[in-house]
């Protein structure tokens, strides 16, 4: 469920870049609702890097969501099963998702993907998340052993991604955004 594209993001980034605290909020809002699977869209910006112009995505906001997945929600067809339940299941609810991309745009912010759990699993898509994705975009999973993966997701494949996050970017963080906007002009 991608949502900028809600917008204009779909080149693949070699990397994202989190700072420490956000990286917190991230962790804790995607385990908070175990043993449901727990979701969130992911705010921030594009900045550049050498030859390729969206060679990082800066993931500045962590924008907690509630799932709002159940059975027979048309939006995520697939046959009616009483034993499905959140814990293998999410949906985004779209309002949160435009309110979260009104927000982001009013602070010049963007929404860059989803995040959310596999309280039970590996911190990889699942089948159905393959499925799910109709157009490119990037996917963060918080799996149960706490590992994070990341993932750009795309024509029902998945790519991993790398994942950096340091103090450096709490302490530079003007300077990054000096820098992409000055790009943006």
């Amino acid at each position: 469920m991608p949502a900028e594209r809600i917008g204009r993001l779909s080149e693949m980034p070699e990397r994202l870049l989190f700072g420490r605290e956000c990286l917190i909020v991230l962790m804790r809002t995607l385990a908070a609702p175990a043993p449901e699977e727990g979701c969130a869209l992911l705010l921030g910006l594009p900045v550049s890097g050498g030859a390729s112009r969206r060679s990082a995505w800066w993931v500045q906001r962590v924008w907690p969501c509630c799932n709002v997945w159940s059975p027979g929600l048309t939006a995520l067809p697939e046959p009616p099963d009483a034993s499905l339940t959140r814990r293998h299941r999410f949906a985004l609810d779209p309002r949160e998702q435009l309110h979260a991309q009104r927000w982001a745009r009013a602070r010049g912010l963007q929404v860059l993907g989803t995040a959310h759990s596999h309280p039970e699993g590996e911190p990889e898509p699942s089948r159905l998340d393959l499925a799910w994705a109709t157009t490119p975009s990037l996917m963060l999973i918080l799996g149960g052993s706490g590992a994070l993966g990341a993932w750009w997701i795309e024509a029902g494949a998945a790519s991993p991604l790398l994942l950096q996050y340091s103090e450096e970017l709490l302490q530079h963080s003007e300077e990054l955004l000096q820098h992409t906007e000055g790009e943006a002009s």
